[in-house]
C-alpha cells in the first residue's frame, strides 16, 4: 500500500507544482499591459523531505525575467520621461498562453494518476475484505 501511497503524495506535488505555475502565468497574462512590469518565471526543482516521498517536486523562488523591457513612446503617458518614453511590459503573451496550456495539461496528467492511484487502493481494500 505505500507504493500506492507514494504515487498519490508524487501526484499531489505535481499538482500543487503546476497550480502555483498557473497562478504566476495568470498574473502575468493580467500584467500584460501594465508599465514596467517584469514577467515572473517559475521553476520546479525537487522536494527533499524525509517524509515525502522520493521525486516530488515544489516550486522554487520566484524569479523575474531579466530581458530588456521594451521602451513605447508615448509622452502622454503619466510615466513617461523628459524624451517622451516609459518601459512596457516584457510579457509576450503567446508565450504565456502557451505555457498556461502546457501547465493545465500537466495537471491534468497528475490529477489522472491521483485518480488511478485511489481507485487502486480503493480496489485493493476491496479485495482484501473478501
Amino acid at each position: 500500500m505505500t507504493d500506492l501511497s507514494d504515487s498519490r503524495g508524487l501526484s499531489a506535488s505535481g499538482l500543487r507544482a503546476q497550480a502555483a505555475r498557473l497562478r504566476h502565468l495568470s498574473e502575468n497574462i493580467a500584467n500584460v499591459d501594465t508599465p514596467g512590469y517584469r514577467r515572473k518565471l517559475t521553476h520546479f526543482e525537487a522536494e527533499m523531505s524525509p517524509k515525502g516521498p522520493e521525486g516530488a517536486v515544489k516550486t522554487g523562488p520566484v524569479q523575474l525575467d531579466r530581458t530588456q523591457l521594451p521602451r513605447i513612446y508615448d509622452p502622454s503617458h503619466p510615466m513617461a520621461d523628459a524624451s517622451g518614453y516609459h518601459d512596457g511590459s516584457n510579457v509576450n503573451l503567446i508565450i504565456e498562453i502557451a505555457d498556461a496550456r502546457e501547465a493545465q495539461r500537466s495537471y491534468e496528467a497528475n490529477l489522472k494518476i491521483f485518480d488511478q492511484a485511489r481507485q487502486m487502493s480503493r480496489g485493493l481494500l476491496e479485495l482484501l475484505r473478501r
